[in-house]
């Protein structure tokens, strides 16, 4: 992908295509891989790391706070840590995390907090500065955690960590980031912390945990409690990253709706709290089978087969969002060609992501001539099964959004409406090899670098 700023045009449809294609690798655990890594005591390894601006942010971060991260090779890394509470900085140092929330959320308030002697400045991008921190400011303020300016609940904010950070008990809601910064923040605090999941979330933190210490217990049923143990010896991973089932999902629409089209999405993983997308499409008649499973350090993973198919219009309840709230873009650009109603429930948090999802995606649809209804935890999209929006032209300016241009993109070449998608260097924070993946699916399409 190209360097920089730039814009990138599409203006043809994609023709067939039946392909095997390897997905970029998982974000969330190539991010949370370094960050537990780094107050681990030991070496650890990781592998098949998605080498993207948000990972990048990442590690940049973890070096200023003085930890040593070492690239062997493409995609490959050692981790040099020095367990919990090793952290250590200068006074107002400033980590800037990029786009990352989940940079932000895990390493910025998880684990800062509650590390030793830590004053910090906290920022991101434009877009990331524009997201609500008030939930997560105001639960590791129970750890002992200040945050200056008082009463502010956007970046750039000063943290100043706890000195004498104290377990408690934390209701989880649907939010993996702040259930994974309050267990980061546990492990470097006195006593236990016990965390209640009535709704069960991403739990990638938990298997990595679990996978190499002794530090946590979880007790399944009809709630989660998640119990972690302060300050004990995390051991060093060994992992390799698999690949990212939210990025698997752009090729899964692209070809479910692609006439005489199939498509082998390569080892993928499959954790049930990360698959709501294949459900839900495997629900209203998509042809998607999950072959070849086996599992990888502590995650499961198989190859995606996807044929193209005749859905029938989605009806996505809001008990789904908590398992695919990232693939809710390419849902609805997907739902655009669908006869009928497609109804998705229970999104209101689509407004608080690197943009407001549900406006952005409106917009989209309406310069296509898809009508569309949305309130504050609703949206409806009246569908076109005979759609061809050659001649329309879907424009996407200012809008730092990985997944709203992803989903414009394949909105795009499905549709065969011109596109001009600018700021689309955003792509490189989870799919930085996603123009290359359409390249070789036969999609055509023009780079124009800004100067």
């Amino acid at each position: 992908m190209a360097k920089g700023h730039f814009s990138v045009i599409f203006k043809k449809k994609i023709s067939k295509f039946n392909k095997s294609v390897a997905v970029d690798s998982d974000k969330s655990i190539s991010q949370r891989s370094f960050i537990i890594g780094s107050i681990s005591q030991g070496v650890s390894k990781v592998k098949n790391v998605l080498e993207s601006e948000d990972v990048f942010s990442t590690v940049n971060c973890l070096r200023k706070l003085n930890c040593k991260i070492k690239k062997i090779k493409k995609g490959e890394y050692k981790i040099y840590g020095k367990g919990l509470g090793s952290f250590y900085c200068k006074k107002n140092t400033t980590l800037n995390f990029g786009n990352s929330g989940t940079a932000a959320r895990l390493l910025g308030f998880g684990v800062c907090s509650t590390s030793p002697n830590i004053q910090i400045k906290l920022t991101g991008d434009k877009s990331l500065s524009k997201r609500n921190m008030f939930k997560i400011i105001k639960v590791m303020e129970q750890f002992g955690a200040e945050f200056l300016p008082k009463n502010k609940f956007h970046f750039p904010l000063t943290l100043i960590s706890s000195e004498m950070p104290i377990g408690f008990k934390f209701n989880a809601g649907i939010s993996s980031q702040i259930k994974s910064a309050v267990m980061l923040a546990g492990a470097n605090s006195y006593g236990k912390t016990l965390i209640v999941e009535k709704i069960k979330s991403r739990d990638h933190t938990e298997k990595m945990l679990k996978h190499n210490t002794h530090v946590i217990k979880i007790k399944k049923g009809k709630q989660n409690f998640i119990e972690i143990k302060g300050r004990e010896t995390l051991n060093p991973i060994s992992i390799s990253v698999p690949g990212d089932p939210s990025s698997a999902s752009f090729y899964a629409g692209l070809c479910l709706l692609n006439k005489n089209s199939k498509i082998v999405l390569r080892q993928v993983h499959i954790n049930p709290t990360r698959i709501g997308f294949f459900n839900i499409i495997r629900k209203h008649k998509g042809k998607i089978n999950f072959k070849n499973k086996k599992m990888q350090g502590n995650e499961m993973v198989a190859d995606v087969h996807v044929r193209s198919s005749k859905i029938k219009p989605l009806k996505v309840g809001e008990k789904y969002f908590v398992s695919c709230q990232d693939e809710y873009p390419i849902m609805i650009s997907m739902a655009c060609f669908l006869p009928g109603t497609s109804i998705f429930k229970g999104i209101e948090d689509l407004a608080n992501k690197e943009s407001n999802r549900i406006k952005e995606m409106q917009k989209i649809c309406g310069q296509i001539g898809i009508k569309t209804r949305a309130s504050k935890n609703e949206m409806r999209v009246y569908g076109n099964p005979n759609l061809n929006a050659s001649g329309k032209t879907i424009s996407v300016s200012g809008v730092l959004d990985h997944r709203i241009l992803i989903s414009a993109a394949i909105l795009a070449l499905l549709s065969g409406a011109k596109a001009n998608l600018k700021n689309f260097e955003q792509v490189r924070t989870s799919c930085p090899n996603f123009l290359s993946t359409i390249s070789g699916l036969g999609g055509k399409f023009e780079i124009k670098k800004k100067n």
